[in-house]
């Protein structure tokens, strides 16, 4: 029986909860040399993708710039354009958001780049979720959920429709809601005649939007019976829009630790759960929940009392998860600290933390990965290491030769373009 093939993406950490920016190792998460030494790593290792997130605007935290967001994010298709150029084979991965964007602008501006990197462009479908964003553009506001992705989805038509008709010199008629669109397609036609489409939705017009377009689908479930179900959901959808359940790659996000022992590795990803969280990073998800200021908040302590919690206030912004019952989150807080006996900071670090599920010798998270291939939970995993840039040149040295020798990772580049490599036909 032929074994089904293992599909890794690299996500370059930048400013994120898995990056632990204070160690000496780490870099810089802005430097285009970082972004360089990154994407030239993850394609030694013949990583199908490199994924950048979006930041339209810096996170904030009472008025002032949050404390991961203090180095500033650099232009997604900007830095994919140098990578164009740094790279030869590897997927190019730009996260642009539908909801602020205009489909004729970002259709050119993405077919630019698949003609610039010789078909190795891929667009990760997202929406804005508030007001926050929509403060950066002229028309501000914000979309009720809905509304986004039905807007991502008149989006995602308009812009196949300029793609397929590149190089034809006709005109591209879209009317919906949202658009009233004449135009004709202002880049000439591609490699892969449209790039790859990825989505990073869960919800369940997330689900459907990917299952109707998507290539690859990046999933927050790596293991356990939500990661099973999840894949089951997806490919139902995927059959009934008509497409073959396995037209999609399903990409778990995924840390990772690896050490000489298991041992040695388990307790690395200890400390590197408490690295990803600093007392004034503990002291910031506190005061969000709680909805006030903690300036002398010891996180060593305790947390604060329930009769502190301020109902109503959102004091960070830009952040995708909010809390919607503060109240009834604060007391979830309190509850696990006092039934473990955990301080502030540790109860933060159990809370916002996950559990890396890539966690042992190099062989040991090598045949991890197989299994849950083989077991078609997923398809492979989009990869986020801890450290800026560096983070993923043990798991290329280490964790691929042994992918390799078990005969579920390619030992050489096959096709021409991203398109090629993933085994997508486009929907």
């Amino acid at each position: 029986m032929t074994k089904r093939q293992v599909h890794f993406g690299a996500h370059f950490p930048g400013v994120n909860a898995t990056t632990i920016w204070s160690r000496p190792e780490s870099g810089s998460q802005i430097a285009p040399v970082s972004f360089t030494h990154f994407a030239q790593t993850a394609e030694r290792g013949l990583m199908d993708l490199l994924f950048l997130a979006e930041g339209l605007r810096l996170r904030e935290h009472a008025g002032q710039i949050h404390d991961l967001d203090v180095v500033g994010r650099p232009d997604t298709l900007v830095q994919l354009a140098l990578l164009a150029r740094q790279t030869e084979r590897i997927g190019l991965v730009a996260t642009l958001n539908s909801t602020f964007n205009e489909p004729v602008e970002l259709a050119r501006q993405l077919a630019t780049l698949d003609a610039l990197s010789n078909g190795r462009a891929a667009w990760n479908i997202v929406t804005s979720h508030d007001a926050f964003f929509g403060a950066n553009f002229r028309r501000g506001g914000y979309l009720e959920h809905a509304d986004r992705y039905e807007r991502a989805r008149a989006f995602a038509d308009a812009a196949f429709k300029l793609w397929d008709a590149a190089g034809t010199g006709s005109e591209v008629r879209h009317v919906d809601r949202f658009f009233d669109i004449a135009a004709r397609p202002g880049a000439p036609a591609t490699p892969q005649g449209r790039p790859v489409i990825l989505q990073s939705g869960v919800s369940e017009d997330g689900r459907e939007t990917a299952a109707r377009y998507a290539d690859a689908i990046f999933s927050p479930f790596a293991a356990g019976p939500k990661a099973e179900e999840f894949a089951a959901d997806v490919r139902a959808r995927l059959v009934a829009n008509g497409r073959d359940e396995d037209a999609l790659k399903i990409l778990p996000g995924a840390t990772f630790v690896l050490g000489d022992t298991r041992a040695e590795a388990e307790e690395q990803a200890r400390e590197d759960q408490w690295a990803q969280v600093s007392p004034a990073t503990a002291v910031r998800y506190i005061e969000s929940v709680w909805g006030r200021r903690f300036d002398d908040l010891d996180v060593d302590g305790p947390l604060p009392p329930l009769s502190d919690v301020v109902e109503g206030v959102e004091l960070t912004a830009g952040r995708a998860s909010h809390h919607a019952d503060q109240r009834s989150r604060a007391a979830e807080l309190v509850e696990r600290a006092e039934a473990g006996g955990l301080s502030a900071r540790a109860v933060v670090v159990a809370t916002t933390t996950r559990q890396s599920p890539l966690v042992g010798t190099p062989a040991e998270v090598a045949a991890t990965i197989d299994e849950r291939v083989q077991s078609r939970v997923c398809d492979g995993f989009m990869l986020i290491p801890s450290i800026t840039p560096t983070g993923l040149d043990r798991f290329v040295d280490e964790v691929i030769p042994e992918l390799q020798n078990r005969g579920v990772y390619r030992t050489e580049w096959e096709g021409q373009t991203l398109r090629d490599r993933l085994g997508s036909v486009a929907a």
